[in-house]
């Protein structure tokens, strides 16, 4: 996935599905949701236990979200991601996002095969951070 690839998702999603979001504010997967919701963009808590997070009703599993995700933004270990690809495929997402030292090719292989673009081992908030500097914006 090239940088102009990542820069064109960002600029035209704005809603993220936060699979592996922390409650915890000290987590990674907590302070990435924080900045791209404080970025405009419409986060949705995938956890399994919270009720809320960031304000945010959580949700089960990201095809209990109502409406259209564009991104499906993942915080789990690598060998726990193609359930996860199959959920964002039910889902009808546009991106599968693998954080930051998450890579599976069996989980990358279910989205692109259904349409979905992937993105893995990239920081959202990262690449966001990227884009800002470089002029993007959505």
């Amino acid at each position: 996935m090239t940088n102009s690839e990542i820069d064109e998702i960002l600029k035209t999603s704005r809603t993220i599905a936060v699979v592996g979001l922390s409650p915890k504010n000290d987590r990674p997967s907590y302070r990435v949701a924080e900045y791209l919701k404080a970025q405009g963009y419409r986060i949705f808590p995938v956890h399994p236990t919270a009720d809320e997070i960031l304000g945010e009703p959580v949700y089960r599993r990201v095809e209990d979200i109502p409406g259209p995700i564009d991104i499906v933004d993942v915080f789990r270990k690598s060998e726990d991601t193609p359930p996860v690809a199959e959920s964002a495929v039910r889902a009808q997402a546009k991106v599968l996002w693998l954080q930051l030292g998450i890579e599976n090719d069996v989980a990358a292989s279910i989205a692109e095969t259904a349409g979905l673009q992937v993105v893995q081992n990239r920081c959202l908030k990262i690449e966001h951070e990227r884009w800002q500097r470089e002029g993007g914006q959505a």
